[in-house]
């Protein structure tokens, strides 16, 4: 199938998505005959497909496309499992078996990178936001439920697993090898910068974490630090309830996040003054790759006027999950209640906006491998820019005038479309 047909069908799908996505909202303020009016355009166009298509279709793999489609478009950390996938998920899920290091998320109907966990194999390898996860061992994640990807890079310490790799401005995939190792997750560093300004990097927000940034917070004010920069990119790991900790920290009242779902009660997450540990003057770094946990905190830090937010627009994860068993013995694995900033913003539809926008790339051409506004994780002694302008933030507040610059292109970077597979794609 050529790339324009290809094309052609993903639209028409789009299409039926939005048709039945319609359908499911009118059910608030219209009558269930709406509903079954959506359904029935979405069936008829199935049975031209059927009937009319140059070919006879594969109704299979129509129907696993068209419910793939469907999760993806109003939930990218959705699942479906046919029986047999989902016995081996529960089979799997309670094992600690070796990875290698990735976040993911469903993406342009792929399996897409949230991001690598900060000295993993695929850090070391080079993978980061926006890299598009085309194979694994051979099988296109095209229409791959997220769960059986997150399954099939997993296995046994040392075994080795090659993921085929879609990059901006490169057309083809590009086919990397990764190790399988134990997942060790980077520890809280800190250290003092210029002008009494204490720095505290998180790459991550797994148990026990918040503590260590605690222990770190009160060896920096022991050391002179007047004001303190916390350091959140790349900390896509650790759930809600560690970034409502995190901002406890810094926060001695107020709200810091709500869930909330359709048949899920508003539960709302309150500061604790007993466990805030500092008032010094606070300003946060975030990035593409920040996300769940971390996202929380910065929310919370950034709508309570506690911090100053510095980076770049993070990636949008927050929510409950629940597995939704079917008669069949399927299952879907969905969000059921979302994450809110104080106010009132969907975390995993809106991400973190900065209150001071910039990008690592300000300053240059921004045109490196992983595309515009990647953030690389490695950086040169003395060559941080975003390091350099949350110092600059914390100490001297926030400049007046956002730079337009550095504005336009945080949104240009959202907009820029990713390089679809080619033609030869190995198909699911």
């Amino acid at each position: 199938m050529n790339r324009l047909m290809r094309y052609s069908i993903v639209a028409v799908s789009t299409c039926l998505v939005a048709l039945l996505l319609a359908g499911a909202a009118s059910t608030k303020s219209a009558s269930p005959e709406d509903t079954y009016r959506h359904l029935a355009v979405y069936t008829e166009v199935l049975s031209r497909i059927k009937s009319d298509y140059v070919e006879e279709p594969d109704m299979k793999n129509v129907t696993l496309g068209a419910l793939n489609g469907l999760l993806e478009s109003i939930d990218p950390y959705a699942s479906y499992l046919n029986a047999d996938q989902y016995k081996e998920y529960l089979r799997e899920r309670d094992q600690h078996k070796a990875g290698v290091g990735l976040v993911l998320a469903r993406k342009f109907g792929y399996i897409g990178i949230v991001d690598a966990i900060p000295g993993s194999p695929a850090d070391a390898a080079g993978l980061t936001t926006a890299d598009v996860l085309e194979s694994i061992n051979g099988v296109s994640t095209r229409d791959m439920p997220l769960a059986f990807g997150e399954m099939l890079l997993q296995g046994a310490p040392g075994s080795t697993v090659e993921v085929g790799v879609l990059r901006f401005r490169k057309p083809e995939p590009q086919k990397i090898t990764l190790t399988r190792e134990t997942i060790h997750y980077p520890a809280v560093k800190a250290k003092m910068a210029q002008d009494n300004v204490g720095v505290i990097t998180v790459g991550s927000l797994t148990d026990g974490e918040v503590q260590q940034v605690a222990k770190q917070v009160q060896s920096l004010e022991k050391q002179g630090a007047k004001r303190l920069v916390l350091d959140l990119r790349h900390c896509s790991t650790g759930g809600p309830e560690q970034g409502v900790a995190l901002a406890n920290l810094f926060l001695d009242k107020g709200l810091i996040t709500y869930s909330e779902g359709q048949k899920v009660a508003r539960r709302d997450f309150d500061a604790a003054p007993t466990a805030t540990i500092t008032h010094l003057p606070l300003a946060l770094i975030v990035d593409r790759g920040t996300a769940d946990g971390a996202e929380v905190a910065a929310s919370a830090l950034l709508d309570d006027k506690r911090a100053e937010v510095v980076g770049e627009r993070t990636y949008g994860d927050a929510a409950v999950q629940k597995d939704i068993t079917m008669d069949d013995g399927s299952a879907v694995i969905l969000s059921v209640a979302k994450y809110y900033s104080p106010a009132g913003k969907s975390i995993q539809d809106n991400g973190v906006t900065p209150s001071v926008p910039q990008l690592e790339s300000d300053g240059g051409d921004g045109d490196d491998d992983n595309g515009p506004g990647i953030t690389p994780k490695a950086k040169q002694a003395g060559d941080d820019p975003l390091l350099n302008k949350a110092i600059e933030v914390v100490v001297k507040g926030k400049p007046e005038i956002a730079r337009g610059n550095s504005q336009k292109r945080a949104d240009q970077q959202e907009e820029e479309p990713l390089s679809g597979p080619d033609d030869d794609t190995p198909q699911n």
